[in-house]
């Protein structure tokens, strides 16, 4: 185990992928889970959500820390906030605790400078997406200090392209890949668009 390795981290396998700086919330219902979170919550740790697609259980995923527990019922079932905090690999899996859990390396970016052109036309690809999707434009300030993380968090993309965006170890990388993904949010929003006004005009969505 190296410096950046971690045993007994516990497990959190799901239909979905989160990234860091996103916020996931979580409803916790099964006995192990309910365990899990309790042990998290007493040590103020992590646990780590790896995505269980159809094919098996992904080698990259993201720790997550508990930020809100929104509620809990008599038998323990929680309803609570988290965020994603840093990617994490899976060495091995663990079965001695009561609950999922891992030898995990915590990942780290390659050394390399951000590329500012990238970065600028990744934010300004983003703002223009958020305007058109909710009229309101990110503050100059805030769009300067996100990364291509910060970004896609806020972003309902496939789990594919997320899975991509976690499994890169270079910010340049996915500078690019997110400002793609925004381009063709972009163009989806503009054939949903036109597709309504057609239908609006005709009731038929017309081809060519």
């Amino acid at each position: 185990m190296t410096s950046g390795s971690l045993r007994d981290f516990p497990l959190f396998p799901l239909g979905i992928v989160a990234l860091p700086g996103e916020v996931v919330p979580l409803h916790i219902f099964e006995e192990r889970y309910k365990t899990m979170m309790d042990r998290c919550l007493a040590d103020s740790s992590e646990f780590g959500i790896v995505w269980l697609s159809d094919d098996g259980l992904r080698e990259v995923g993201c720790a997550c820390e508990i930020t809100e527990v929104v509620e809990r019922d008599e038998e323990g079932r929680l309803n609570i906030l988290t965020r994603g905090t840093r990617p994490f690999r899976l060495l091995e899996r663990e079965d001695h605790l009561p609950y999922p859990a891992g030898a995990v390396e915590f990942l780290s970016d390659r050394e390399e400078a951000v590329d500012g052109s990238l970065a600028a036309l990744a934010r300004e690809t983003y703002a223009e997406l958020v305007q058109r999707a909710t009229d309101n434009r990110p503050e100059p300030l805030e769009l300067a200090k996100m990364s291509a993380y910060d970004m896609a968090a806020t972003v309902d993309f496939g789990l594919d392209a997320k899975q991509g965006l976690l499994d890169m170890r270079s910010e340049n990388a996915r500078l690019r890949l997110i400002t793609r993904l925004f381009r063709a949010a972009m163009k989806r929003m503009e054939f949903v668009s036109h597709a309504q006004a057609r239908a609006r005009s005709n009731g038929k969505v017309r081809f060519g």
